[in-house]
């Protein structure tokens, strides 16, 4: 009936696993909370760095942030510079007054091509610069699917190319199995701040499908 779920949160248990790792009965709701404020921090402040996903995981006094980035070095910095910083920045932000042992490993996304939100982020950069969207969008599909995806969907909705009236684009390739759930299908929403206002980007790839041997020798 054209209902509409978000592929990521579809697949959670299967091909997918969660992005914050930690268990609690009280306090579940402020933790939750404390979470996606953190990952908006982190990434307002690693917007050069193509962030694809941060991992939080928790226990007692500990705090491991994983962030996994397109350009680790971006968020490393010169001898650890930056992730130092981050780290100051965070006890001032979330943790003033209280005794959290926080550290941060950085990641590198060995295929940034086949990352929806890095992708999604790259869109963003380019329409930011006023260029042409189809074009934009052609080039990101060829991307994508050079880097060996299956299929690429890319939607753009809002006042493209600075039109009085917003409007939804769509280009995609190949297939997107959505009611699969073997499909290893990666999703991310970004936006993009033009003078115009606001373009929301909507983007899906499919990197194949995943059975349960393959997940036990990877």
């Amino acid at each position: 009936m054209g209902k509409k779920v978000n592929p990521l949160a579809f697949r959670l248990g299967g091909v997918r696993t969660w992005s914050g790792t930690w268990f609690a009965t009280r306090n579940y709701r402020d933790l939750l909370q404390e979470d996606v404020k953190m990952r908006a921090f982190l990434v307002g402040q690693l917007k050069e760095a193509l962030v694809d996903r941060i991992e939080i995981e928790r226990a007692r006094q500990n705090l491991t942030i994983t962030i996994i980035s397109g350009k680790p070095g971006v968020v490393i910095g010169r001898a650890g510079a930056g992730i130092e910083e981050l780290n100051k920045k965070l006890k001032k932000e979330f943790f003033r007054g209280r005794r959290v042992n926080i550290s941060i490993n950085v990641k590198e996304v060995q295929r940034p091509s086949l990352s929806a939100n890095i992708v999604g982020q790259q869109i963003a950069a380019d329409i930011e610069k006023r260029m042409p969207f189809r074009r934009i969008m052609k080039m990101a599909i060829e991307r994508v699917l050079k880097a060996g995806a299956l299929g690429v969907k890319i939607t753009l909705s809002g006042r493209l190319n600075g039109a009085e009236i917003a409007r939804t684009e769509t280009l995609a390739n190949g297939k997107i199995p959505l009611h699969n759930l073997r499909a290893d299908i990666d999703f991310a929403r970004v936006q993009a701040n033009t003078i115009y206002g606001a373009i929301g980007i909507k983007v899906w790839i499919n990197r194949g499908e995943v059975f349960e041997e393959k997940k036990k020798t990877e």
